[in-house]
């Protein structure tokens, strides 16, 4: 079978790295010679890096790589492990004293699994860029998925395990556009498919029954979960099509779509759901729009994808088992 994953787009490698005997680690995506990017941010608790550098109005055009790691805010060390990555191969923004990386990320919350106090870091995020390669991304608890659960609605005793996905949609006319997204949602995951239920909560923490969330949600006057603000769904989405800031913009807010569509709630004021585009062809005339809406089923299968290839861990099952 071929490589259907976002390493199928050329110029595209991706590289995890994990703390050893720890469930946490990083992500790097490097476009080669840098890519054109947006960003969207809809959750109500982002942990961003380079976010801002993205907004259309503002200078830098590329950026030279992206990184989404564990860890909450100590996770966004991982800056630093990636520029000076990028800084040794003198990957970079030109100026007049020398280059300087463009670098941009996020992080998710994993502390509730990784209770270790020892979080990813600049280091790691080195080992994953030295890592990075044009090869079948690997799935499920792998770099900052490692510590990735979902369906926290009724507490983190009843969560299912989850991790990073990805995947690649084929277009017409040679368009490619790919997907890989780091699923530690609050909410629990469908496929749209089929409406059928992925992971949803559990009925109690040691009871693998899932609860029928609808019905409970209507007898709720809020979350009691302790939970708040520490879930989020992170990832970027890459196409070969030749698309600008302003294009990349609207991809990435179309793409959430994709979130929507598999995880329910989505976009609460617990997670920090934040996706990146990226443009990393030279494929002419495709229609923005276009783009956006494979963008979307191309979330959708990574989300899906997360999920149904995480294995269990200690105290909390995992679809793949």
């Amino acid at each position: 079978m071929g490589n259907d994953t976002i390493t199928a787009i050329e110029g595209i490698r991706v590289g995890h790295s994990q703390l050893e005997g720890i469930y946490s680690g990083c992500t790097v995506i490097l476009p080669e010679g840098g890519a054109a990017a947006g960003v969207d941010i809809r959750g109500g608790a982002p942990g961003t890096f380079g976010a801002d550098t993205l907004n259309p109005l503002n200078l830098v055009e590329k950026v030279n790589g992206l990184f989404f790691s564990g860890g909450s805010a100590f996770g966004l060390s991982g800056a630093d492990g990636v520029r000076e990555y990028l800084k040794e191969r003198k990957t970079g923004f030109f100026t007049r004293h020398g280059v300087v990386p463009i670098v941009a990320g996020a992080i998710i919350f994993d502390l509730g699994v990784n209770t270790t106090g020892i979080y990813p870091g600049a280091q790691l995020a080195i080992e994953a860029c030295r890592r990075a390669s044009s090869e079948t991304v690997e799935e499920g608890c792998a770099g900052a998925g490692s510590g990735a659960t979902v369906a926290k609605l009724f507490g983190f005793e009843r969560c299912v395990k989850s991790g990073v996905g990805s995947s690649l949609i084929n277009g017409a006319a040679g368009l490619k556009v790919g997907a890989l997204i780091v699923v530690n949602a609050f909410g629990e995951i469908y496929d749209p498919a089929t409406g059928i239920k992925v992971a949803g909560a559990r009925s109690g923490p040691e009871d693998g029954e899932p609860i029928d969330t609808i019905p409970a949600l209507k007898k709720m006057t809020g979350f009691q979960t302790g939970f708040s603000s520490q879930n989020t769904v992170i990832g970027a989405v890459a196409t070969n099509a030749l698309l600008n800031k302003v294009q990349l913009t609207k991809v990435a807010q179309m793409a959430h779509d994709g979130l929507a569509r598999t995880v329910f709630p989505a976009h609460t004021q617990y997670d920090g759901d934040t996706l990146f585009a990226l443009s990393c062809g030279k494929l002419e005339d495709m229609e923005v729009s276009l783009v956006g809406a494979l963008a979307v089923i191309a979330v959708e299968q990574a989300i899906l994808r997360a999920v149904r290839k995480a294995r269990s861990i200690p105290g909390i099952p995992g679809i793949a088992d």
